[in-house]
């Protein structure tokens, strides 16, 4: 196809989306204002909100015949984005998240992308961003890659094959090949996916170019709560897929493990149980825990120079959170699986 035929065909862009007023209307507004040059659609689905969100789409829907909408009861995203796939009609899928925004020629640049890669699914960078301080530092920990492991579209210079692909611009006969999402996961659907998408022996690519605004979670609790479901779905796919998973999954149970044996040890050491010899040679436990925590202020107060102070002082709070919520929650996923883990940091409160 050529590159001027290649602008020309459809777009369906599909969005899942619950408890969102305060982002969805931005989301929405990038989609429509791309500079993608063929006819495109946007298909939202709509999990029963409780915060005005629905009621804002349907708002925008009838102003606008580009935008439609379908039900999603359950409120689980995978099934939620297949739901609006199958009410979809164009050659080409890119996936939006309601915390995202797209630049102006994000698909533009990943139609030509595909084209000339041949990939069936292109991504590229998250690049979170930050309102308050604490939403701020929740955003340089996305940044940074000691925050989300080090996976390529957190900040990779370089443009190749990739494992996975943040959010994703889809050829519609691959997903079609492949299902589509799995709907028994409720988190790491996209991993999954693109997992099976190589296994059928096609491409995931990853450009540096194609940027997206991602807007993390404002709050402690919802922070903690979105990883702690996030790191019990990572759990079941180990149970699942076992070697297939990358390494980096392994670290934050780890460290978890470390901090709670330091904190026994510590109360055995106070409490007189632990004494001697003994306690010299396994204090070494604590070089771990001591160690990360270094790491931690070395980040917030020393890479972070010219960053506000509050923001700097909740980093050292987020970073651990986000390890040690997510650590948790894989070690229950692999243990006892995920089916009953819900991020409940979608709801209103």
């Amino acid at each position: 196809m050529a590159a001027e035929e290649n602008q020309q065909v459809g777009v369906s862009y599909v969005m899942p989306v619950l408890n969102e007023v305060s982002y969805v209307e931005r989301a929405v507004r990038s989609v429509l204002d791309q500079d993608h040059a063929g006819p495109k659609e946007l298909v939202l689905a709509l999990g029963p909100s409780t915060d005005g969100t629905t009621e804002l789409i349907q708002r925008l829907s009838a102003a606008d015949a580009r935008i439609r909408w379908v039900e999603n009861p359950g409120t689980d995203i995978p099934i939620g984005l297949n739901l609006a796939i199958r009410a979809s009609s164009h050659p080409f899928v890119v996936r939006v998240d309601a915390h995202s925004e797209l630049e102006p020629d994000y698909t533009r640049r990943a139609l030509e992308i595909l084209e000339q890669t041949g990939a069936a699914n292109v991504g590229g960078v998250m690049l979170a961003r930050g309102k308050t301080p604490f939403q701020a530092a929740v955003a340089r920990a996305y940044n940074s890659k000691f925050g989300l492991g080090g996976a390529r579209y957190h900040g990779s210079p370089e443009a190749g094959e990739a494992e996975s692909a943040y959010l994703g611009v889809f050829r519609r006969e691959v997903l079609e090949e492949v299902g589509f999402f799995d709907e028994s996961l409720r988190r790491g659907e996209d991993w999954e996916l693109n997992l099976r998408i190589r296994t059928a022996g096609h491409l995931v690519w990853f450009d540096p170019s194609l940027e997206v605004t991602y807007w993390p979670r404002e709050r402690w609790t919802k922070l903690v709560r979105q990883f702690s479901a996030t790191g019990a779905w990572r759990g079941e796919l180990v149970r699942r897929y076992g070697g297939r998973n990358p390494w980096r999954f392994f670290v934050p149970p780890l460290l978890l493990g470390n901090v709670v044996a330091s904190l026994v040890l510590l109360l055995l050491q106070v409490t007189g149980v632990v004494s001697g010899v003994w306690s010299a040679v396994l204090s070494l436990i604590h070089l771990g825990p001591i160690a990360y925590l270094l790491l931690v202020l070395v980040l917030s107060f020393l890479v972070g120079r010219g960053i506000p102070l509050r923001e700097r002082a909740h980093f050292v709070v987020v970073l651990p959170t986000m390890h040690l919520s997510w650590g948790a929650g894989f070690l229950l996923g692999l243990t006892r699986g995920a089916k009953n883990a819900v991020d409940t940091s979608r709801t209103a409160i």
